[in-house]
Formats: C-alpha cells, structure tokens, sequence
C-alpha cells in the first residue's frame, strides 16, 4: 500500500458486502432502478414547482430546493455504490473520498436545517395564516433558504476538514460502501475522543434540535387543524403536514441512528444500510409523497405531461 507524504493512504478499499458477495447482484439491481427513478422524481417536481404558476408559493419554494438537495444527495452516493456493488474494484482514491465527505455531508446537514424550515413554513401557514404573506415572503424566503445552505457548508467543511487531520496509521480498509465522517472516525488511530465528541455535539444542534423544533411546529398545527370547521379544510391541511412528517421521519430516523451515537460504538453493517436508506430509499420515496397527498402537484404534473404530449 502507497503512503502519501502526510501518512494517509492513496485510496481506500471499500468492503461493502464483500463478505455476503450473494446480496451484491440484488443490491446493484434495485440501485439501477431506483437511481434514475429518484432523479426522474424529482427533476419532475423542480420543474411543475418553476413552470407552474399556481405552485409558486414558500411551501413549493422549499420543495424545490428539498428535490435539488435529494438530487444531489443521491448523486453523491448512488454511483460509488454501483462500482462498488457492480465491479471488482473495491477501491477510491484519498482526493474522492475527501470530495465524497464534502458533498455528502454539506446536503446532509443541509437537509437537516431545511426539513425544519419546511415545517415552520406549514405552521406559518396554519397557525398564522393572516401573517404567511408578511412572514414568508420571497425576500424572507430567499434569506432562511441562504442561512440553511450555509450552515449546511459550514457544518460539512468543518467536521470533514477535522476529520481528514486524524492520523489513520496506515489503515486503508473502511467497512463501508462509500465514504463517511462516522466510519473515518472509527478506523482512525490515536487520540479521537475530541472527534467523537465534536461530531455528537455538532449533531444535536443539526439533528436533535431541528427535530425537536419540527415536532413542536407539528403539535401546534394539529391542535389548529382540530379547530377547522370545514372537513375539506382539515383533510387538506392533514394531507399536506403529513407528506412532510412522513419525510421527516424517514430521514431523520437513519440519521439518529448513525451520528447520535459515538462512533465506535457503531455496528460493523449499520453505516451500510442506513446510507442506502438516507441516500436511496428516502429520496426516491419523496417525489411519491408528495405527489399521491398533494391534489396541487398531480394536478400540475398532469398538465406538465399533457402539455408535452400535445407538443408532440
């Protein structure tokens, strides 16, 4: 194995399933559908959100920036994936994995914050609905939307950037499927305590509070929904909050699980499947909620595809 001049390995091999080879094949199968079907999802609500007049609102504007982040996301893992799973090589060079961690973890954190936002939005909306107009307008909107992605890129610069400074003594061999903050963490040498708590400490701001505060937002507009006189009123409120809850908990589910805990206490397959849940499962999954519970995107989608059809 080649060293470079500070001490970290040239590449690192990725084990992935290489000790159940059996469950490769599959895993590569359902990543070569879902892939393009997440993208396809998701450039789908980008576009009805923009070209649709009647979704250019705050909700739609954070659903957008919600598909652009799944987007890239996905994109950041998906395909490190499908070497891994589909080849024999195994490996990605020290500069990747650096760039990998980056991207990964600024749409992470990102997402985090903006989850949040989304669900003050729908409270602004419900419990506040004289004042949605002069809190959220677009200048507001613009600004909170800025905030979440620079704390995102601070978030994923800072801790990746610390990171990368352990000393690895030579251990190339990650027991992972790409690269993530976690799993460095767990095979780095020598002192890492100060590392472990950093990330625990930067996660309860970025996970732990987020939720909290969505949560809190969400108990207040079903207190407010109970109050609707109006059945369609309340069935339509319901329907848009719980495509947003339903989100919330499948992202924020994996990632309580993997970096509200120290790493080392982490299970040898965990950082797998729970990066093929985050990264796969929940952005494929999310142009599905959104559209079968919300009558205002299937109705724009079905104008988006008329209106290609008819131009044909």
């Amino acid at each position: 194995m080649t060293l470079t001049n500070t001490s970290h390995p040239e590449e690192f091999i990725l084990l992935g399933f290489a000790d159940r080879p059996w469950l490769e094949l599959p895993l590569f199968i359902i990543l070569l559908v879902t892939y393009p079907t997440a993208m396809i999802g998701n450039i789908a609500i980008i576009l009805v959100s923009i070209l649709d007049p009647c979704l250019h609102s705050p909700m739609y504007f954070f659903l957008t920036n919600l598909s652009f982040l799944d987007i890239c996301y996905t994109t950041s893992l998906v395909p490190q994936m499908l070497t891994n799973l589909g080849g024999s090589t195994k490996t990605i060079s020290y500069m990747r994995c650096a760039v990998q961690l980056y991207f990964f973890h600024t749409m992470g954190g990102t997402e985090c914050i903006l989850l949040a936002l989304m669900s003050f939005d729908r409270y602004v909306a419900i419990c506040r609905p004289l004042h949605y107009t002069l809190i959220m307008n677009q200048r507001k909107c613009l600004l909170l939307v800025s905030l979440v992605w620079l704390t995102g890129i601070s978030y994923a610069f800072s801790e990746a950037t610390v990171t990368l400074q352990l000393p690895l003594c030579g251990h190339n061999k990650m027991d992972h499927l790409v690269c993530e903050i976690p799993v460095l963490i767990k095979i780095a040498c020598g002192e890492k305590e100060t590392n472990e708590l950093a990330l625990s400490v930067v996660c309860i701001f970025l996970i732990a509070v987020p939720l909290c505060l969505i949560l809190a937002s969400y108990a207040s507009i079903g207190h407010a929904v109970f109050k609707i006189k109006s059945s369609e009123g309340r069935k339509k409120a319901f329907g848009t909050c719980s495509s947003h809850l339903i989100v919330v908990l499948l992202f924020y589910g994996p990632g309580i699980s993997m970096y509200l805990q120290p790493p080392s206490s982490i299970t040898k397959d965990q950082p797998k499947f729970m990066a093929l849940f985050y990264g796969v499962v929940t952005p494929t999954l999310n142009p599905f909620i959104y559209t079968l519970r919300n009558k205002d995107v299937k109705g724009a989608l079905g104008n988006l595809f008329r209106n290609i059809f008819k131009s044909k």
